[in-house]
Order: C-alpha cells, then structure tokens, then sequence
C-alpha cells in the first residue's frame, strides 16, 4: 500500500510519502517509474500539499478532481474548510469518475474511499472515507507502514528539531519495515502561520 506521513514542529509543517507501487505480490518500483503520492494544489489559503494511501486510481482522479474545482472553492486551511472541500467533490467523484461508494451495507454515508493527509500554512489534517476531518497538533500517518512510522516520529519526537526532521524519520521506518513501502521518499515542507 503505502506509507505518508504529516509533521508540525517548530513552526514547519511537512509531509512525506514513500515512491512505492505494489500490485499484490508484485513491486513497481521507482527505477520502472517515477510515482508519486503526494500533489500541491494551489488554495485560497495558499499551497497544500496533498498525500493519500490506498488504490494506485485515487491518484490521477483525486488530483485531477480537485484541479477541476474553482480556485474559490478549493479551501484547506480548516477543518471546516477540508470537510466543505471535500464534500463539494464527492457529487463530482461519482458523476465523473465513476466512484463506487458504497463499503458495506451498513455504511451510514457514501463512502468516497479513500485515506488522505493534507499538510499547509495553517496546520495537519487527515480526511476519512466518510469525510471524516482531523487536525493534528503534532504528527500522523496513514497506509500499511503508518504504525512503523507513527512509532519512529514519537520516539523521536523531542530529539527532532523539525518537522522535516521527524517526518523524515517515520518515513524511513515505514519503508524500511512494511513490505509495501519503498523509497526513494518525497518530502515536503512549509512554514506554519503564527496562531
């Protein structure tokens, strides 16, 4: 699957992906091409950094969704905002590219099945399947390595100076110790907006 993680620290904020595609037990990996998880999206706010876990189509369609949302729709830089944004786009998964939403039976909303971490000026969120939104005030992870990484970026956390520092540290884990994470790693940074 994957590992990302996203940091704020020392007013930085990062985010960090591992390159890695795998196809059951099959890898493709950076040699063979050069993916990537992680995308900016121009916002109202500013830039965002966009990582997500799970099936290899989330990538080009997430991406492609959100570039196709007016700029002044495009907001991150809340949870609030993460949740309105991304709840304009789900009618637009659906009728455009074809999103299956539905989990299991007795799921209690459309489910727009994916795993999402987002990093900007304004802080760390994480989005759910059911649009659930999270704003972290230090670190988090998703994908296969996320416990690996998750315990990395605690056990360094207070010897880290920044948050490229600590992401940089829970990625590696993840890649190092999950079968389906691989580097090389991305990593992005930018300064956090004073409270």
């Amino acid at each position: 699957m994957t590992t990302v993680v996203v940091v704020k620290k020392a007013g930085q904020v990062a985010i960090a992906a591992d390159t890695l595609v795998t196809f059951g037990d099959t890898r493709l990996g950076h040699r063979y091409e050069p993916n990537s998880k992680l995308f900016k999206v121009d916002t109202v706010g500013g830039p965002s950094y966009v990582g997500i876990a799970g099936t290899v189509a989330h990538f080009p369609v997430l991406r492609k969704a959100m570039t196709a949302l007016p700029k002044d729709q495009l907001k991150l830089g809340s949870k609030d905002e993460v949740f309105d944004t991304f709840t304009r786009l789900h009618p637009m998964l659906k009728e455009s590219f074809f999103l299956q939403t539905k989990e299991d039976d007795n799921d209690p909303y459309e489910s727009s099945q994916f795993s999402v971490l987002i990093a900007n000026a304004s802080g760390i969120y994480g989005l759910y399947s059911y649009r659930e939104v999270f704003e972290f005030n230090q670190f988090w992870g998703i994908g296969s390595g996320r416990s690996f990484a998750l315990g990395a970026m605690y056990a360094s956390w207070d010897k880290a100076k920044t948050a490229r520092e600590v992401a940089s540290i829970g990625i590696h884990a993840g890649c190092e110790f999950d079968k389906n994470s691989g580097g090389p790693v991305e990593i992005f940074t930018s300064k956090q907006k004073s409270p």
